[in-house]
């Protein structure tokens, strides 16, 4: 069924309703890889809540992406085999709790037609606010939807792209993930079995499940964390990357980083297969 324009314009959801507590925060950040060095008490921050000396449980920032899993605009009725994450876009107006009870308003921003061989992007938007309806996230969201393009709507208008520095690198670190990765990070909520069923990933034209694009997302976010940030969730004001390529659970990703005042610019690769896969990386701390 052919994408109505119209209709998937004026979707909107407002007042939906979550809660979460430090469980989900921990397993967020396992998800992403954090504490797979049960020595390193920075990382450790963020997945343990039980030490010996008191400190408070720290919420990686990128956690807004699943703290209100499942919201969104509504039902676009989209060709699920062959949708995948375009770009993520995360404004962060507050540090999120560790606990609490949270609302999302969604709304629409715009699709582009790419052809009917090429696909469609819809981009939307979700306001994550706190029990006093404070914002706590802004999150843009853009998603490829590969098999539902030739709908007849407006091709051109996408939003430019965030430009890398041409210099080299500033800092490169290498985040390895682990085999079984995505099968702990789609706990967080993502269920697509294109990240755990090697049957689903073929006929979605893989040789094998890849990794979530918002895990990917999330290992960006760590390894600003780790270099420019200090591990200072709070010093983050957003994050923004575009997905090119995926991972495949088990590799190795290496992170280039660009400083440029509090702009944090990013790329991401893995160097075995020669393939980025993450462009247009842009990080404000503040």
């Amino acid at each position: 069924m052919p994408i109505n324009y119209d209709e998937l314009m004026a979707l909107k959801n407002l007042g939906q309703k979550y809660s979460y507590t430090d469980r989900e925060v921990m397993l967020y950040a396992c998800g992403i890889g954090m504490g797979a060095d049960p020595m390193d008490e920075k990382e450790l921050a963020f997945v343990n809540e039980a030490t010996a000396i008191p400190r408070a449980l720290k919420v990686v920032p990128t956690f807004a992406s699943v703290a209100a899993w499942g919201a969104g605009p509504g039902e676009m009725n989209l060709n699920r085999v062959m949708v995948v994450d375009g770009e993520r876009d995360i404004t962060f107006h507050k540090p999120f709790a560790t606990a609490a009870n949270i609302t999302a308003d969604s709304s629409v921003l715009d699709i582009f037609d790419k052809g009917k061989d090429k696909g469609a992007v819809i981009r939307h938007k979700t306001v994550l606010r706190d029990d006093k309806g404070e914002p706590l996230a802004t999150l843009v969201a853009s998603r490829f939807a590969r098999g539902d393009g030739g709908f007849g709507g407006p091709s051109e208008g996408q939003p430019e792209p965030h430009k890398v520095p041409a210099r080299s690198p500033d800092k490169t670190v290498d985040i390895t993930t682990r085999p079984d990765q995505a099968l702990v990070y789609r706990l967080c909520g993502d269920r697509n079995p294109l990240h755990s069923d090697p049957e689903f990933a073929r006929r979605a034209g893989f040789p094998a499940p890849i990794l979530h694009g918002m895990c990917t997302y999330g290992i960006t976010c760590r390894g600003i964390l780790q270099t420019y940030a200090d591990y200072d969730a709070g010093a983050f004001r957003q994050h923004a990357a575009r997905f090119s390529s995926p991972v495949f659970p088990g590799e190795t990703v290496t992170m280039d980083m660009w400083k440029d005042g509090n702009v944090i610019s990013f790329e991401a690769r893995v160097k075995s297969r020669n393939v980025t896969v993450i462009k247009s990386g842009r990080t404000v701390l503040g």
